[in-house]
This record gives structure tokens, sequence and C-alpha cells, in this order.
């Protein structure tokens, strides 16, 4: 065989070869394309049912705030509350800002967002997630949302709501940054939102007003390897929201979010004590010490973080969590 025509079969293979390899990926791509038109059906399906049950708890007094608990977007029944919220109370800036929010796929405002058209800015640390966030079309394209890739302080949160915009009268501020949530909340002294979501952490008790420690650089599942080491109680942020001007309404089911309304919009809600507002958590975080999740009960898991520092917002004193008696 002549090298020619040896040459030339070699090119008929890699032919045959290569037109091979682009039928494989125009296949793909079109399940790609077909996956894509399902996800964002059921997306449109989920708002729908979102509308539904919006519309079936408006303008109606529950007992309790907890009675309209749905989930369309949020990570439990926050959708809901925050929909039962806004059909009691006048929003004049349909704007709001959301901290710690990961990729955004579970928030408590992507729903005001997408149902609701409210605008908003989101803040995360991780910049793998604030990238995924704006290359997430059906967001970040579609809406008026704003994400940042930047570490939250005390010393930098005021600065950054400032440079982006964010009204003084604020709709909405979610605040789950699992970790020193308590100190930036009370460093923020540029806005006066409406309506405040901050997560809690029901491990340090019922009646309790701590805290963790304030750190720069506090990042929960290096704070401590059982992961349950975070945030402040729900006496602690009830204490700050009172200085503040805010009433507490309640906390979700799950037993992580409190609500608070501010005071000169609270006529329409029971507000409530601690005492009647604590929910324990309904659901497991904690870690071993190799990362992997446990199944731990709740006295075990307050076991783990029994010599661990607290603080008390009220004296401003430093105690073990095990002194703590709730």
């Amino acid at each position: 065989m002549s090298i020619s025509l040896f040459l030339n079969n070699q090119m008929k293979y890699f032919n045959k070869f290569y037109n091979m390899i682009l039928n494989y990926i125009k296949k793909i791509k079109k399940i790609l394309q077909s996956f894509a038109i399902i996800l964002n059906k059921i997306d449109l399906i989920q708002q729908s049912l979102g509308r539904i049950e919006s519309r079936q708890i408006a303008n109606t007094n529950l007992g309790s705030i907890n009675e309209s608990e749905f989930k369309v977007y949020s990570q439990w029944g926050e959708d809901g509350i925050i929909q039962y919220i806004l059909n009691h109370i006048s929003i004049n800036n349909k704007v709001f800002v959301e901290f710690g929010v990961e990729d955004y796929s579970e928030s408590n405002t992507r729903f005001l967002l997408k149902n609701d058209n409210w605008s908003g800015l989101v803040l995360d640390g991780n910049k793998a997630h604030i990238e995924y966030i704006k290359n997430d079309t059906s967001v970040y394209w579609a809406h008026n949302l704003k994400a940042e890739h930047i570490f939250i302080t005390k010393d930098n949160i005021n600065s950054i709501l400032l440079q982006n915009g964010i009204p003084e009268d604020l709709g909405l501020l979610s605040i789950d940054i699992d970790g020193n949530d308590y100190w930036i909340w009370d460093a923020i002294n540029c806005i006066n939102p409406r309506i405040v979501i901050s997560e809690y952490n029901s491990l340090f008790g019922s009646l309790s007003k701590v805290s963790v420690p304030y750190s720069d650089s506090f990042v929960r599942n290096s704070a401590h390897f059982s992961n349950v080491y975070y945030g402040a109680s729900l006496g602690a942020l009830e204490f700050l929201a009172k200085k503040k001007g805010y009433s507490l309404i309640g906390t979700n089911m799950a037993g992580n979010n409190a609500f608070f309304v501010r005071n000169d919009l609270s006529f329409n809600f029971k507000v409530l004590s601690v005492k009647e507002a604590f929910k324990a958590a309904q659901f497991r975080e904690a870690k071993d010490i190799h990362g992997n999740l446990s199944y731990i009960s709740i006295i075990e898991q307050m076991d783990l973080i029994a010599d661990l520092d607290v603080v008390d917002v009220e004296s401003m004193n430093n105690y073990k969590f095990k002194d703590l008696h709730n």
C-alpha cells in the first residue's frame, strides 16, 4: 500500500470518527436543552403553586404566622410567612438585602424577586456562589438583582449598603451568615428595614441572651467541628430588636428563623415574647470530628460545645456554654 493511499484511508477513518463525535455532541445538546426546558417548567409550576398559596393566606387573620408557612424557594416555610407579612403592612421600597445566600437556589428572597418583582442585593463570602448566581439567567438577567462577593464584617457592612444604593426605608433584610449575625445587625445603622429576618441558634436556649463572640474571620465549619457553634440565641436577637425599634412576631416551625417587624408597622400582628415565640430546631446539623453528618440528640450536640465561649449581649460578659441556665 502506498503512503498516499494509507493517508487517505486514515483521513477517512478520522472524518468518520469526527462526524460521529459531532453527532453525539448534537444529541447531548438536545438532551441538555430538553432538560433545561423541563427545569424551567418545573420552576414555573413552583411559582404558580406559591401564588395560589399566597392568595389563600391574603388578608386573613391567622392565629399564628406559622399557619401561613409554605416553601417555594426558601429552605423551610419562610416564603409563606413573608407573603403573609406583606399582606398586612405597606412597603414603600420593594427592595431587599439578603446575607449568606450561597448559590441562591434556596433563599428567603428569591420568591420576592421572581413572583413579586422586587429588586435586591445578595451577598456571600464564597466567590463560586456569586459566580453561579451571575450565570443563572433566570434570576440575574431576568430580574433586577445584584450579587456581590464579600466577607461581611461589622466594619464594612454599612459602606457595602451605602455603596450599593440601598434605601434607608428598606423593604426586607434577611441575615443568615452562620456566625456573626447578631453583631452585624447591631452594627447596621444606615438603613431601617420594615421587616427583618434573622437566623437564631436554638441550642443556645429560649431565655439566654447570648451570641458567639465576634470575630472578623468567623467561619462556622472551622470555628468548631460540630457545626453547631454559631450565631445567637433568640433572646439576644429580641433584645437587639427592641433597642432598634422592632417587634418579634414569631419564628418558623423549623426553629431557626425569627421574624421582626418595625414597631410603627406591628399593629396588625400579635407581638410575642421570646418564650412564646421560641421553637427548638427540628432538623439535624451536627457533624463528627471527621466532618461526616451525625445523628446525635440535642443534648449530645450541647455537650459537644459545652466548653466553648459565648457572650451575654446584655452584660457583655463571657461565659462557657455549659454555664448557661435556660
